[in-house]
């Protein structure tokens, strides 16, 4: 029997406060809201199904926070510790989609488009997981992706997480609006990593921000395209709101609002290192928002591999290949641009046709298991990215969480590839999954 709206809205108020929720790729405080104004029908009969199913009881013995990283058992092991040591704004910036947040449930909700066809009776003692793009080799085709003011997550920031990634040995992507700048990133990490950029409304700042990272020996670019329009981030504000800390320090006027700027400012960019110290140089102001215009002459300003972060249709990815793009992240922002309701899971089958297989193809946008990494390289992807993960282990335990996040999700991968019976990269296709 189902249950009535008065109870199903206090289940609904229970599994917002139940880490298990991250599985869902749900935040706990928009899920509480819900069950306060009764805005989801959808999610109140979903509320019905749980319950009657019987896994209410299996709910309510939620395991006490983990003491340690190497106590972790999947990356949600390291959620509701990190939420518990993040500052509330902080982690509203974290977690905050755009609108209802409804695509970062899409996100997840994507994977279970599809599952896997294990193979039986090959030899899987040995299995080589390494990523070759451009060039360079990495361990794992999980990558590090660029996410923005890592010191309000851990006092060690970025740093922290360039040494996780020297450690497990995976590509990482720097944001333009770190709070540890290329160089220092760099040097953490032991080795190259890639550069995230913001363009700027001033084309002369846009290109020292270029020529600064190619100088610091980034080997590729990644200009985000899904921004360029807005979002409309209400829980990163609405978390905001129940800060009252003062944050002078960090924050012009001292309302806690990070990652907001990527804009040069140096009024008020004294925890983003990228975008200050350039030359002041006659403005070269942009007329309107880039268009593939922008792009040609951001290839033509550089000797760096230049890959546009944002694309999910056919279409783009067609112009993209035409205008000498070296490769591709089919991205809506971890559900935090437009709010789309579209999976990049989803996307990514028509990205990777518009591309005709010439470029790389990088998938990112909820994904939480390997096997959620094993299903985007079946359906055409080069490699997969990951950022609110990695962000969970960091919060939680700063490098070391960093590390048991790479490390769990890898473990899950080779796994997977061993289920499925293919022993590299390269041997991953379509015929291991199948449409749900």
């Amino acid at each position: 029997m189902a249950l009535d709206p008065n109870s199903r809205r206090q289940f609904l108020a229970f599994l917002a406060g139940s880490p298990l929720l991250a599985a869902a790729g749900l935040d706990h405080d928009w899920l509480a809201r819900l069950a306060g104004n009764g805005r989801s029908d959808a999610l109140l009969h979903a509320a019905d199904q749980v319950a009657t199913a019987g896994t209410h009881p299996v709910l309510a013995a939620q395991p006490p926070l983990i003491a340690r990283a190497a106590d972790a058992l999947d990356v949600f092991d390291f959620e509701p510790v990190a939420r518990q040591n993040i500052p509330v704004a902080h982690w509203g910036y974290l977690m905050t989609g755009t609108d209802d947040d409804a695509t970062i449930a899409a996100n997840r909700a994507g994977f279970d488009r599809w599952v896997l066809r294990p193979r039986r009776l090959i030899d899987v003692s040995k299995v080589d997981t390494q990523l070759s793009i451009f060039g360079s080799r990495y361990a794992s085709p999980i990558v590090v992706n660029p996410l923005g003011s890592q010191k309000g997550f851990h006092k060690d920031g970025e740093v922290a997480t360039a040494k996780a990634a020297k450690a497990r040995d995976h590509l990482m992507v720097l944001s333009t609006v770190a709070t540890t700048s290329i160089e220092d990133t760099i040097a953490a990490r032991g080795g190259p990593v890639w550069f995230q950029l913001y363009h700027q409304s001033d084309w002369s700042i846009t290109k020292q921000m270029v020529k600064r990272a190619e100088r610091a020996g980034a080997p590729a670019i990644a200009f985000t395209v899904d921004l360029l329009g807005g979002s409309n981030r209400v829980t990163m504000v609405r978390e905001a709101r129940r800060d009252t800390r003062d944050c002078i320090k960090c924050h012009l006027g001292g309302p806690p609002l990070p990652g907001v700027s990527g804009r040069v400012d140096d009024r008020d960019n004294r925890r983003k290192p990228n975008l200050v110290g350039y030359e002041k140089l006659p403005p070269q102001l942009e007329k309107g928002t880039p268009t593939w215009e922008f792009v040609d002459r951001l290839k033509q300003s550089t000797g760096m591999k230049v890959l546009l972060k944002g694309i999910v249709t056919e279409e783009d990815a067609a112009l993209a290949v035409e205008h000498g793009v070296d490769g591709l992240f089919v991205s809506n922002h971890g559900g935090r641009a437009e709010n789309s309701r579209r999976a990049t899971i989803v996307s990514l089958p028509e990205v990777v046709k518009g591309t005709a297989g010439k470029i790389p193809v990088i998938c990112d946008g909820g994904f939480r298991r390997g096997t959620d990494v094993f299903k985007a390289l079946a359906l055409g992807a080069t490699a997969a990215g990951i950022g609110r993960p990695y962000i969970w282990g960091l919060g939680a335990f700063g490098q070391e969480g960093v590390e048991a996040v790479l490390a769990i999700m890898h473990k899950e991968f080779e796994l997977t590839m061993k289920q499925s019976g293919v022993t590299a990269l390269s041997q991953i296709a379509m015929r291991h999954i199948a449409p749900a």
